[in-house]
């Protein structure tokens, strides 16, 4: 058994109007574990959050707003890759997909051979897009600091007639003393600024 399959508890959503959902028997058979599967799409999320499934895997005729909208809400609160399988060729159906947080998307015709290769592929989207994520989410934190520090330094040039270098080399010599980031001085300085005007 390959390391993917040792890996991977998925969750199957059953969003088709078959009794039994047209991947359960290939997943399994290809050696994967379905930890549960469920028929609405409201019950993603709760799921999603109670059993922590590695990956999600819905079975669609085509995505309705309900789907997307719970692939959205998975994504921002528990992201995790989603694989969806659906007979809708469409092209604005599948930039909605992906465009919600959907990592794979595969037109009707899946079996159990290529399974394995599609959820890899899913799971190495669903990485790379974390990685984008944060990355930007840590660019966007440093350009954040070095506003406030900017703000604080604006002030102290304003209020005491500082230079600017006079005025970065007093908040760094206030981190250093504190031994704290010079972006949480600049923070007190521009709130006990707000408190004395």
């Amino acid at each position: 058994m390959s390391e993917i399959r040792v890996m991977l508890k998925i969750l199957l959503v059953n969003d088709t109007n078959k009794q039994v959902g047209r991947l359960r028997a290939a997943l399994v058979q290809a050696g994967f574990e379905v930890v549960e599967e469920v028929s609405s799409a409201f019950m993603i999320p709760r799921t999603v959050a109670s059993l922590q499934p590695d990956l999600v895997m819905i079975d669609t005729e085509s995505a309705s707003r309900d789907v997307l909208e719970q692939i959205v809400i998975v994504s921002q609160s528990e992201p995790r890759p989603i694989v969806m399988v659906s007979d809708d060729r469409q092209p604005t159906a599948i930039r909605a997909a992906i465009k919600a947080g959907v990592s794979a998307y595969v037109v009707e015709g899946i079996d159990a051979a290529k399974l394995e290769s599609v959820l890899a592929v899913a799971q190495a989207r669903f990485e790379e897009d974390q990685s984008l994520r944060e990355q930007v989410r840590v660019a966007e934190s440093k350009l954040n600091e070095r506003k406030t520090v900017e703000r604080a330094k604006g002030m102290l040039m304003q209020l005491r007639g500082m230079t600017e270098a006079d005025a970065y080399n007093a908040m760094r010599k206030m981190a250093m003393d504190r031994n704290i980031r010079i972006v949480d001085v600049a923070e007190k300085l521009l709130s006990m600024n707000e408190l004395l005007t």
